[in-house]
């Protein structure tokens, strides 16, 4: 059997059932094994609202249950959920836990070697903090259960792609903890990855944290004492990277083909342009990890869930790069 990527189910509250079941509806990623890791009963719900009748689930607890045919989803049914259990669009407890618990299980069938790899449709933070699981987004909890400490968020399209020096903590902190070790890691993380990815060595544009990348010093120093010294010594590693680039420019010129990939110092300073300039075809994907895991670069999206309104794009984008980033 050719090598299965699950996927995992996501708040049920959310979009991640519909954008799920519209991958399959429209056959796009037919070619590839798809393991949904969900509640079966909330993807029937929502086939039977949206009128998905064109599609079969098929509940399993094992590989050999699984039907790899067209127009089948194979649910890896854990049985978390009941309909009664919340309400489409709102934050819920039990939403939260089960959606926690699917990206464990997702994690677990990934490090057994029984899936290649784990695509992630989005989950809520504040719905998994409630259920008591205290993580600031899937990254964070891919790192936990891999025992993985040297990671980075990259945000990929085939526009332009940013990878983060720190993302899910205050700004504040981002700015006090920055350290020249750090800077270097992410950068390495970027040259591995986008190899990887691109089949050669990547263009890579560091970020300065200050306006003007600190003007020689007058807007901050970090530049001159922490981020052009990282810069200098993976340069003599022979990476091509090169700055600290002013951060109001550096994006643009990624867009215009000059860097393949950006190094942001936190997280909205590279979220901001990428989901300016690709919100429905952007992946986030968690590198560093002993195992591959991509996602959607958008949120539970409660405002249009169960709708029939959601754009799927983004999860067939992730799709697409976990099987080409699976071994």
């Amino acid at each position: 059997m050719d090598s299965v990527i699950a996927i995992t189910m996501g708040d049920g509250a959310g979009i991640g059932p519909e954008i799920i079941l519209k991958t399959f509806l429209g056959n796009e990623a037919e070619h590839i094994n798809l393991l949904v890791v969900g509640d079966l009963v909330i993807l029937e719900e929502v086939r039977k609202r949206l009128g998905h009748g064109g599609i079969a689930l098929n509940g399993i607890r094992s590989m050999d249950q699984a039907h790899w045919v067209s127009g089948t989803v194979n649910v890896w049914d854990m049985q978390l959920l009941k309909l009664e259990d919340f309400q489409p669009g709102e934050v819920s407890r039990k939403a939260g836990d089960a959606a926690f618990k699917y990206v464990v299980e997702g994690i677990r069938l990934a490090n057994e070697g029984l899936v290649a790899a784990v695509v992630t449709a989005p989950i809520n933070k504040e719905a998994i903090q409630s259920a008591g699981h205290h993580f600031a987004g899937h990254t964070e909890i891919f790192a936990a259960y891999t025992g993985t400490d040297n990671y980075a968020m990259l945000l990929y399209d085939k526009k332009f792609s940013v990878i983060h020096v720190s993302t899910h903590i205050p700004l504040a902190d981002a700015i006090s903890t920055l350290n020249q070790a750090r800077i270097e890691r992410v950068i390495q993380l970027a040259q591995d990855s986008m190899k990887k990815i691109l089949g050669h060595p990547p263009r890579i544009a560091v970020a300065g944290l200050n306006p003007h990348a600190g003007e020689n010093g007058l807007f901050g120093k970090q530049e001159i004492d922490i981020i052009k010294p990282a810069i200098e010594n993976m340069k003599a590693k022979g990476l091509d990277v090169s700055g600290p680039h002013a951060p109001d420019t550096i994006f643009l010129r990624a867009l215009q083909g000059a860097f393949d990939i950006v190094v942001a110092m936190y997280h909205d300073q590279g979220h901001i342009p990428m989901k300016l300039l690709g919100f429905d075809s952007g992946v986030n994907v968690s590198v560093g990890l002993p195992i591959i895991r991509t996602s959607v670069d958008h949120g539970t999206a409660f405002d249009i869930a169960w709708k029939g309104m959601a754009s799927h794009e983004s999860l067939l984008q992730a799709i697409y790069l976990a099987e080409r980033l699976a071994p």
